[in-house]
Formats: structure tokens, sequence, C-alpha cells
């Protein structure tokens, strides 16, 4: 029987190990991190498997479960080649774990906010199903999510995320190089806000939509980075904070899922 491969993310059927699930950051330099978090929480070895392009995974172990981690790069379209390819390969649970900007003035940074469902503001997720289509994250993730915040006493919110192709206009960001919004975003964020989303990121709607249309399971999960109710400017304490928060968090759901 021939070996499958696929040629984005340079792995194959048999590399993997029988994985089915995997966490999602974007940052290929996270990966190694989510992988420490996983060794230091489990006591497993880890081995790196890839790294191609944005693309690079490592292997790991959680009750002797294999367990992928995945960098997908930013945005939608380079998030649907990498869910594409994996499923192709077996996988069949998908965590995204990134980070995100708040517009909703309670939330700190540092908290986690998982996402129920994504409003649909980016252009890949309607190549796999209509925009009427919702990106609805799978109840089982959800949970699982939930309880590992609570195991690791990180404080969350559960509730809708604005997900968009762009990171400036999309977000309706001023501090831009043309400090220009087109019309269609000028309000935004206002209106999101009278919604009760609770933020914005840039890979949900893609990973939430391509799930449930092909039959597989997905969540998400974004560490708090900013708070754009009263600030637009990320530190690198910030971001620190949030990064270790949506990682701790992620890793101990995964036992609640195998």
């Amino acid at each position: 029987m021939e070996e499958i491969c696929v040629y984005h993310l340079n792995l194959c059927k048999s590399s993997i190990k029988g994985s089915k699930i995997v966490l999602l950051p974007g940052d290929p330099f996270r990966v190694p991190e989510i992988a420490q978090e996983i060794k230091k929480q489990y006591g497993r070895e880890i081995k790196e498997l890839a790294w191609k392009r944005e693309y690079r995974t490592f292997l790991c172990h959680v009750n002797k479960k294999p367990i992928l981690i995945t960098s997908t790069g930013i945005g939608g379209p380079s998030t649907s080649i990498a869910i594409e390819e994996l499923a192709m390969l077996g996988v069949r649970l998908f965590i995204r774990v990134g980070t995100t900007g708040a517009i909703q003035k309670d939330i700190k940074v540092g908290d986690v906010i998982i996402t129920t469902g994504s409003v649909r503001l980016d252009g890949a997720s309607t190549h796999y199903a209509p925009i009427e289509y919702p990106a609805v994250a799978n109840h089982e993730i959800t949970n699982a999510l939930i309880e590992g915040a609570e195991k690791v006493r990180v404080k969350y919110y559960v509730g809708i995320t604005a997900s968009s192709d762009t990171f400036y206009p999309g977000h309706e960001r001023y501090d831009s190089f043309t400090k220009y919004v087109p019309k269609r975003f000028q309000g935004s964020m206002k209106e999101l806000q009278k919604l009760h989303v609770l933020n914005y990121e840039m890979e949900s709607s893609t990973v939430l939509t391509l799930t449930s249309a092909m039959g597989l399971k997905g969540g998400c999960i974004s560490g708090v980075v900013v708070n754009r109710t009263s600030r637009e400017k990320i530190t690198k304490e910030s971001l620190a904070l949030g990064e270790i928060n949506a990682v701790k968090v992620a890793v101990s759901s995964i036992e609640f899922l195998i």
C-alpha cells in the first residue's frame, strides 16, 4: 500500500504515529513551546517532525496517546491548507491555540477566550461553505477547554469571536499605513461590541467552518494580549502572558479529550 504524504506540511502518515488530535498555533516558534508544556505536564518525549515554510510540526504524547502540534501561519488561507493535509493523514480533532485582542472592557490581558462560534469575516471559509453556514465549535472541545482552564486556574470567557482575514481594516484598526478603514468596516468594532462579541483574531472562522463542513471536530482558545477598549499597542510582556496562558489551558484540556 502506497504511503500517504502531503506536500505543504512535509509529513507522511507513518510519521505521525496515528495521531488524531492536533494543536494549531499560528507561529512556528510557538510549536516547541507548546511541546515543552506537554512534556512538563505529562512527562513524555517530544520530537520535531518537519518544518517547511510556516508549517512546523512536533509529535508529543499524552497518556501514551500521540498528539501533534502544527503551526498554520497567519490567517485563513494557510490554515485551510494545514487542516486539509492533516485530515488526509488521519487527524480528526483540531484545536486552534492563538492570541487575541479583546473588545469587551472587563476582559483582562492574560485571560483566555474559548470560542463557541465565529463571525465569518474571512474569505477562505467561503470556499468550503456558504456564508450562511455557521462557524461553530465542537461542544466536546469547548467543554474540555473549560475543564483545562479550571484545572490550571486561568480566568476564561466563553463566547463569540470575530475572525478576519486582515489585521488592520478587518479589525477596524486605524494605526495602519494609510490610517484609513474602508466603509464596510467603519464602526464595525462598536457594532460587534453591542452584539456581545468578545474578541478579534484571524483563524477561528476557518478552523470552525472547515472542521464542521468536513465532518471533523474543531475548537479555539486564544490568550488575550491587548484590550482594545483601552489601548492598541501589544507589549512584549502582554504577549508573553497571553501566549503562556492559552498554551497551559490547551495542553491541560487534552486529557479530557482522549
